[in-house]
This record gives structure tokens, C-alpha cells and sequence, in this order.
């Protein structure tokens, strides 16, 4: 294959990560576990015996004392215990995450790969970074899977390797919610065979959005039923739409081909041959194929409103009440559609969607929350 088509087929999104929408419903939550509660008790002489003897006022107003005493005492009680709940689960999270020896075989441009790091990043997980070359993709030569992202994770003696960014995030996730064994956590997402729209046979994955936890873990991550529907929803919607508007849009123009695809060679690992092929040849092969993206996922002549209707149709389901998806910190799919909007960074797609659309202070939002959460990356 043209060195050139072959940059060209790895480096556009669809390259790089499979988003096929599959049919199949996630498996059932995991057994029930049971849940403990506060329980408190006062002892002591009675304000209300104490006061007997004296007015009715002076009996009101002890009651009223101990009353709120005892609120006050019972309000610090549970705040402390939560705090160290809070205090346990870190140190559980830290004691798993130290554990892992992580390494992301990646295209620093793939919307995928940025989806990754950006969970990676945002739980302070570190990982080494493998740049693959695109044309002759030695890098992952051990692998039967030929799509990045790609992760290894050594924990003691066993080695595991996850494929597709989606299951990456679901089962590092899980696990360092649950605590299970990673190997246990992979088989829950299985490789399947499926034909994509184009009649080509790909891998997909079972169960790819959902995390594999008990009711009390799954409570406390999310807190309620519709929270866990919500970011599932999300995203797949990353996945499914959202990723299929990048190409469009930074290749909408000759300019934009060529300036984006500088940017792919200037941050990818290239030869300076291979990196003058897919500048030049690559930008133009590139600039055509994006209009037959548009017209196979039925974009409007100006590929710009397609991205500006799902940047702010995003803002509106987060909503003005609340600065994230996930509440106070960004959840799964805040991290998914963060990730796939930031490798436009740089780029005139970029700077349209931040002036022409509502998302910027929530995008800043998130990026201070991953950068303030992992600084080193």
C-alpha cells in the first residue's frame, strides 16, 4: 500500500478506534451488597426531669438546647465519617493505582488516544506514552488488535492488554472502584465480530460503556439510576457522533488539510520522508475524503453548524445548575467529550467552535479539573 494512503487510513478517526454501534444490551449489575448505616444514641439524666421543678419557659427552652445539641453532634458525626470514608476510598484508589504499570501505545492526534490520557490524567494514573508510526506500525507488532489506542497494564506478574478506548476506561474504572482483578475485569468485555456500514468485518466489544459494579459500589459513584443512564448515553454519543465531525471540520479546506495534517506530523512519529508524504499528500488525500465523510453521516453543507449543534447541544444537557455532567467533577462521558474536542486544539475548527458556540467554560472547567488532578501530565 502508497505510504501515503497508508497515513491517511491511520491517522483519520475511524482509523484509530472502532465506534460501531452494536444492538446487545450491558449484563446485569453484579450480586447485591448490603448497605450500613449511622445509628447514634444519647445517654444521660433528661433536661426534661432536670427541669421539673422549674417554669415551663425554663423546660422549653432546655429541650430545645439538647435538641439541637444533639443535631449539631449527630450533623459533625456523619461529616467526619464521610470525610474519612472519602480519606479510605482515596487511599484504596491510590493502593490500586500503584499497582498498575500502564503503557498507552497511541496517535497523539486520535480522538480515542485523547480520550484515554484524558481519564488516565484526570485519575492521576501514571502510564508511559509508546508513539506508534503510522505507516509502519512497529510499535504494536506484538499485537493481533492493529487499532490504537492500545493499553498494557502490568500488575506483579500478570500482564493484561486492553483494546479500544471505550473498554480501556470501563475496566481501569471498575477497577479501581471495585478492586477486582483486572484479569477478572476484561472478561466482562468481550471481543465480538460485527460488519460495519461499509460491509467490512470489524472487532467490537460487549458491555464497552458500562461498569462492572455492585449496587453499593454503583451508588456510590453515581448515586442514582439516571446519573449511570445519563453517561452511558454521552458517551456512546462521543463515540457515535461526536468523533465522526472531527475530519469534516479540520479538513474541511485545502488550508485546513494542510495545516492539520503539519500538526499530525509535527506531533507524530514520522520519518522526515514518511513526515513530507503525509503532510502534502496525505493533507490533500485527506481534504477529499472528508467530503465523503460528510456525505456518509449526512452533514450540512457547512460542516461547522454540525459541530457547533453538538457542542451546544452538550452544554444543554449538562445544564446551567451544575458545572459538569458528573456533578462537581466531571464524570465518564464530560472526560469522553473533552478528549475528543481537544485534538482540534491549535486548529482553525478549534477556535470557531470556542467563539461560535456556549462550550468554552465548561471545557476550561474540565481542563483545570484534569490538570489540577495530574500536573505532570
Amino acid at each position: 500500500m502508497d505510504p501515503a494512503a497508508r497515513v491517511v487510513r491511520a491517522l483519520w478517526p475511524g482509523g484509530c478506534a472502532l465506534a460501531w454501534r452494536l444492538g446487545g444490551r450491558p449484563q446485569p449489575l453484579l450480586p447485591t451488597q448490603s448497605r450500613a448505616g449511622f445509628a447514634g444514641a444519647a445517654g444521660g439524666r433528661s433536661p426534661v426531669a432536670a427541669a421539673r421543678k422549674g417554669s415551663p419557659r425554663l423546660l422549653g427552652a432546655a429541650a430545645l438546647a439538647l435538641g439541637g445539641a444533639l443535631g449539631l453532634y449527630h450533623t459533625a458525626r456523619w461529616h467526619l465519617r464521610a470525610q474519612d470514608l472519602h480519606a479510605e476510598r482515596s487511599a484504596a484508589q491510590l493502593s490500586l493505582s500503584s499497582r498498575l504499570q500502564l503503557t498507552l501505545y497511541q496517535y497523539k492526534t486520535c480522538p480515542f488516544c485523547s480520550k484515554v490520557r484524558a481519564f488516565l490524567d484526570f485519575h492521576a494514573l501514571p502510564y508511559q506514552v509508546v508513539e506508534v508510526n503510522p505507516v509502519r506500525r512497529a510499535e504494536i507488532k506484538f499485537s493481533s488488535y492493529r487499532k490504537v489506542p492500545i493499553l498494557v497494564a502490568q500488575e506483579g506478574e500478570s500482564s493484561q492488554q486492553l483494546n479500544d478506548s471505550s473498554v480501556i476506561i470501563s475496566a481501569l474504572k471498575t477497577y479501581l472502584v471495585s478492586g477486582q482483578p483486572l484479569e477478572e475485569i476484561i472478561t466482562y468485555y468481550p471481543a465480538m465480530k460485527a460488519v460495519n456500514d461499509q460491509g467490512k468485518e470489524v472487532t467490537e466489544f460487549g458491555n464497552k460503556y458500562w461498569l462492572m459494579l455492585n449496587e453499593k459500589e454503583a451508588q456510590q459513584v453515581y448515586g442514582g439510576k439516571e446519573a449511570r443512564t445519563e453517561e452511558m448515553k454521552w458517551r456512546q454519543w462521543a463515540d457515535d457522533w461526536l468523533v465522526h465531525l472531527i475530519s469534516p471540520n479540520v479538513y474541511r479546506t485545502p488550508t485546513e488539510a494542510l495545516a492539520s495534517f503539519d500538526y499530525i506530523v509535527r506531533e507524530g512519529k514520522f520519518g522526515a520522508v514518511e513526515g513530507a508524504v503525509a503532510k502534502y499528500m496525505g493533507a490533500a488525500a485527506m481534504y477529499l475524503i472528508s467530503k465523503r465523510l460528510k456525505s456518509r453521516h449526512r452533514l450540512q453543507d457547512n460542516v461547522r453548524e454540525d459541530l457547533y449543534e453538538a457542542a451546544d447541544k452538550w452544554v444543554a444537557a449538562v445544564g446551567k445548575d451544575r458545572p459538569f455532567m458528573g456533578g462537581q467533577k466531571p464524570n465518564l462521558a464530560d472526560l469522553a467529550v473533552y478528549g475528543v474536542l481537544r485534538v482540534m486544539e491549535g486548529l482553525d475548527a478549534f477556535d470557531d467552535l470556542m467563539q461560535h458556540t456556549h462550550i468554552q467554560p465548561w471545557y476550561l472547567r474540565v481542563e483545570r479539573a484534569i490538570t489540577e488532578a495530574s500536573p505532570a501530565h
